[in-house]
């Protein structure tokens, strides 16, 4: 294993450490680990996190516009409960705080028990739960689908309305609006090193692609054979288009009572003429250049079925350590999402306007 590190127990303790000697805005809580940023006004602090190895996600988009905080798990671990808990009191603000939280097993039995004990201190508090992967519906580590790339969108817009002054029930219901109009879809050309392994997480053969594969290697639809670009962004396009009519249950908290909600969601389906904000994701290992191949396929597939893309972000943002291979995530925007993402940010990993 080729890897810049010292210790493997130290990797994220020391990875965060060096985010915020890098950029100074940033103030880092050591025990428990949480990263966060000084409030620049009385908004709704936005905080997020996962386990680390998604890097620029979560701690790279702490800045203003975007989060006000972000607990790093250890790598592909859920962040522990006091983390989130310790984080949220520490970037509470008159309006509250709210979770955004990736939909992973570990990520919302934690982030849930958060909740809880932030409510307990009197603390007004929401959470959202993302689920846009619409390649397999339950996998190794979720019941129901994952969440991946639409988590970047999402942060980038709810972190707008913040900043402008939206209060927490605002927040959330716009939160779950874009979750519902999201779709994301993976694929993986070669696997990535964890660390703690030493090793690759999954093995593929040479002339093998794993289709639907998840932001830590869990299994997709099928391996299979490899293909030119414009091929495979074509299945890509087939099944983020085409998955259409389902819906789910998701938990929600209700702060008057004090407990959890379910209730039904539906997914939005995607229809010509839809304006598009798209995301082409590398998943950590893959060049820019081809990056920027893919996105030429995706254009052109979305423009041909007669849909708008209206924004776009090519680079690494939800990645999979060294993982080869990339993501494309549409969201359906309308006229107040579109403003809300050309909002100004400024954090470490996403900057534009003012």
């Amino acid at each position: 294993m080729k890897k810049l590190i010292n210790k493997v127990e130290d990797v994220v303790k020391e990875q965060v450490e060096g985010l915020c000697l890098a950029h100074p805005e940033l103030m880092l809580s050591e025990d428990p680990c949480f990263v966060y940023r000084k409030a620049d006004n009385d908004s709704v602090a936005l905080v997020s996190g996962g386990g680390s190895g998604h890097e620029p996600m979560h701690a790279g988009f702490i800045g203003e516009g975007m989060l006000r905080a972000a607990c790093p798990g250890q790598v592909f671990t859920s962040p522990t409960p006091d983390q989130m808990f310790e984080c949220g009191k520490a970037v509470n603000t008159v309006k509250g705080v709210l979770l955004l939280i990736k939909n992973y097993t570990g990520d919302v039995l934690n982030f849930e028990t958060a909740v809880e004990l932030l409510h307990f201190e009197d603390i007004p508090v929401g959470s959202v739960t993302i689920d846009d992967d619409v390649a397999v519906k339950d996998s190794l580590y979720t019941a129901g689908r994952r969440g991946v790339g639409a988590t970047v969108l999402i942060e980038k817009i709810v972190g707008a309305a913040a900043q402008r002054g939206d209060d927490l029930g605002q927040l959330e219901v716009l939160a779950r609006d874009l979750n519902n109009k999201s779709r994301s879809f993976g694929v993986a050309l070669d696997a990535c090193m964890v660390p703690a392994a030493g090793k690759t997480s999954f093995d593929l053969a040479d002339d093998e692609i794993e289709f639907g594969v998840g932001i830590h290697g869990e299994p997709g639809i099928e391996r299979r054979k490899t293909c030119d670009v414009q091929s495979l962004v074509a299945d890509m396009l087939k099944e983020l288009l085409e998955n259409t009519g389902y819906s789910r249950t998701l938990r929600t908290w209700n702060r008057k009572e004090g407990s959890w909600d379910e209730v039904e969601a539906q997914v939005e389906d995607f229809t010509a003429g839809d304006e598009l904000i798209v995301m082409v994701n590398g998943m950590g290992a893959t060049p820019a250049s081809e990056l920027y191949g893919a996105y030429r396929e995706v254009y052109k597939g979305l423009e041909a079925a007669g849909f708008k893309v209206a924004r776009n972000l090519i680079g690494n943002y939800c990645t999979a350590l060294n993982m080869e291979g990339f993501s494309v995530t549409l969201l359906k925007a309308d006229e107040e999402a579109l403003k809300l993402w050309d909002a100004p940010v400024n954090a470490p990993s996403l900057r534009w306007g003012k």
